[in-house]
C-alpha cells in the first residue's frame, strides 16, 4: 500500500503515521486531514512523505487506504458527504461504530475493516485486532507490531472492551505510588519503584507456557503478603463488579 490517508490526527492517528514513517521498509505516502491541524502540521514537517490536505475529501481522493480515526461522537460532522470510491479500503478505528453503520454513513461499496490500534503502534510494538481479516490491512498492521484477526464482529467488540481497561490499570499503579508517597517515600522514588516493579511483571507475561492464573499463583506465597492483599481487596465481589462493568460497556459497544 503506497498511499495512505488518515482522517482524524489525534493520538492514534499520530501513532500510526509515526510507526509507518519510522519503521523499516519503504515508507508510504501519507495524506492527513486538516482535522487536528497542529499535529498534522508537525508530522508533515518531520516526514517528507507526509502531506496535509485541504479537506477530508482530498484525503479520500488521494489515498488507496483511508484510516478513519475521529472521535466517535464527531463522525457525522467529519464524514457527512464524503464520496468514497468502491475500490478504496477504509480502516475504521472508531470504538463502537459497526461496519454496517459506517457503510450507511459513507454510502459506499468500499472494503470496510475495523481495527483497534493502540498508541504503542508508534514503536511497532503492539498487536492490532482487526475484523474482518483483509490481506492489505493485515500487512499494514503487521508492520506496526502484529495483527490479531477477530473471528466475528461480536468477538471484535469483546477485544474493544478489554482495551478500555488500560487507564484503570495505570490509575491503579498511580494509586500505589501516591500511597507510598503518603508514607514518606519521595514521590519520584515511589513512582520509579512502582514502574520497575510492574515492568518486571510485564516481562513475565511473555512466558506463554504459563496461564495468567498460573503466573498469579507463582507470584504468591500461601498466607503471604500478596495473598493477603488479593483476598482482602480483590474479592469475588470485586471481580463480579469488574465483569459487570465490562458487560455494560460491551452492550454500549454493540
Amino acid at each position: 500500500m503506497q498511499r495512505i490517508g488518515v482522517i482524524g490526527v489525534g493520538e492514534i492517528g499520530r501513532a500510526i503515521v509515526t510507526g509507518l514513517c519510522e519503521g523499516p521498509g519503504e515508507r508510504p505516502e501519507v495524506f492527513l486531514s486538516p482535522r487536528g491541524a497542529r499535529a498534522a502540521a508537525e508530522l508533515s514537517r518531520r516526514y517528507a512523505d507526509v502531506h496535509v490536505c485541504a479537506s477530508n475529501q482530498e484525503v479520500v481522493d488521494r489515498a488507496e487506504l483511508v484510516v478513519i480515526a475521529v472521535r466517535p461522537p464527531d463522525r457525522h460532522d467529519a464524514l457527512a458527504g464524503l464520496r468514497v470510491a468502491d475500490d478504496t479500503i477504509v480502516v475504521n478505528v472508531m470504538a463502537g461504530v459497526a461496519v454496517e453503520e459506517l457503510r450507511k454513513l459513507l454510502d459506499t461499496g468500499a472494503t470496510l475493516v475495523r481495527a483497534i490500534p493502540l498508541p504503542a503502534v508508534r514503536d511497532r510494538d503492539s498487536v492490532t485486532v482487526t475484523w474482518p481479516s483483509h490481506p492489505v490491512t493485515d500487512a499494514l498492521f503487521e508492520r506496526l507490531g502484529g495483527v490479531l484477526a477477530a473471528e466475528d464482529e461480536a468477538a471484535f467488540n469483546v477485544f474493544s472492551a478489554l482495551t478500555a481497561t488500560l487507564t484503570t490499570h495505570l490509575s491503579y499503579l498511580a494509586t500505589l505510588s501516591t500511597w507510598a508517597a503518603g508514607h514518606g517515600v519521595p514521590p519520584e522514588v515511589a513512582e520509579g519503584y512502582v514502574r520497575g516493579l510492574f515492568q518486571g511483571l510485564g516481562r513475565a507475561l511473555g512466558d506463554e507456557s504459563r496461564s495468567l492464573a498460573r503466573l498469579a499463583a507463582d507470584h504468591e506465597t500461601p498466607n503471604g503478603s500478596n495473598e493477603r492483599v488479593r483476598t482482602t481487596w480483590f474479592t469475588p465481589a470485586s471481580s463480579q463488579a469488574l465483569a459487570g462493568t465490562l458487560d455494560d460497556l460491551l452492550d454500549r459497544l454493540t
